[in-house]
């Protein structure tokens, strides 16, 4: 039984027309390759740059820290008398300048009681003075001393102070150079996925472009298959196919075999 003449010629026609679209294999350079993979962003590669830039960028502070720690001897940088206030002297001469005027108003009035008494000039008022003034020069001895221990402490203090603040900033150099580094990073990423996402959608154009004419022959040789398959008091079912391509060539196997039925 041979197929009739209305599908005699669309039949030949379409095996003409499958048989030239694969002569030749697709060339699937249009839709596959690096052209379709987003490259770096500029936002990324400024994190890159930042990263790299600022390795070590915390050295200085370490340094000055490290200027800071041990005992603090001597008189350079680092040192405890670096801190020290430069008016240390002026702050003594001022203080023991005040006691000696107390001291003085002290003397004169172990003086005036010894007149009042009618003992000015003798052994007791000598005693007595003689004791004030040891009493006082020890006194005024400590006073110096209690001054230099104080601002001792103070510049000790100051140095301990300064090591944390280095350390500090140190770990806010570390901190606001990782988030710029992970900010730019994140916004980097977020506008290389919009351009992987454009990329995406022109590699699918490109795809169907190529894979275009296959998909022209699958619907046309559908139809001749149901065509056929009618007369022939049969059903033809297209499978699925995961491709135009091999749709086309499944349908061109299913004509094949009308071709042999309706001999």
């Amino acid at each position: 039984m041979a197929l009739p003449d209305y599908l005699q010629e669309t039949a030949k026609d379409y095996a003409k027309q499958l048989t030239a679209a694969t002569s030749a294999p697709i060339d699937t350079s249009t839709f596959t390759g690096r052209q379709f993979v987003a490259g770096e962003d500029p936002l990324q590669s400024q994190a890159i740059n930042l990263a790299t830039q600022g390795i070590g960028s915390y050295q200085p502070y370490l340094q000055t820290a490290q200027t800071l720690t041990g005992p603090g001897a001597g008189t350079g940088a680092g040192s405890i008398a670096s801190f020290m206030s430069p008016y240390q002297q002026g702050v003594i001469d001022e203080t023991l300048r005040q006691y000696d005027q107390s001291r003085v108003a002290g003397r004169q009035d172990i003086q005036d009681q010894a007149v009042a008494m009618g003992a000015f000039g003798g052994g007791r008022e000598g005693a007595l003075l003689g004791q004030y003034d040891a009493d006082s020069l020890a006194n005024r001895t400590g006073l110096a001393a209690q001054l230099l221990q104080q601002n001792f402490l103070n510049a000790q203090n100051q140095r301990q102070q300064a090591l944390q603040n280095q350390f500090a900033l140190s770990n806010f150099q570390r901190a606001g150079q990782a988030a710029d580094v992970a900010n730019l990073g994140q916004l980097g990423a977020f506008r290389q996925g919009l351009d992987q996402s454009r990329l995406a959608a022109d590699q699918q154009a490109a795809q169907t472009a190529a894979y275009e004419p296959f998909q022209r022959l699958s619907q046309y040789g559908t139809g001749i298959t149901g065509l056929a398959g009618g007369v022939a008091g049969q059903q033809f079912q297209q499978p699925a196919a995961p491709s135009p391509f091999s749709t086309a060539l499944s349908t061109a196997l299913g004509i094949g075999g009308l071709f042999g039925k309706f001999r």
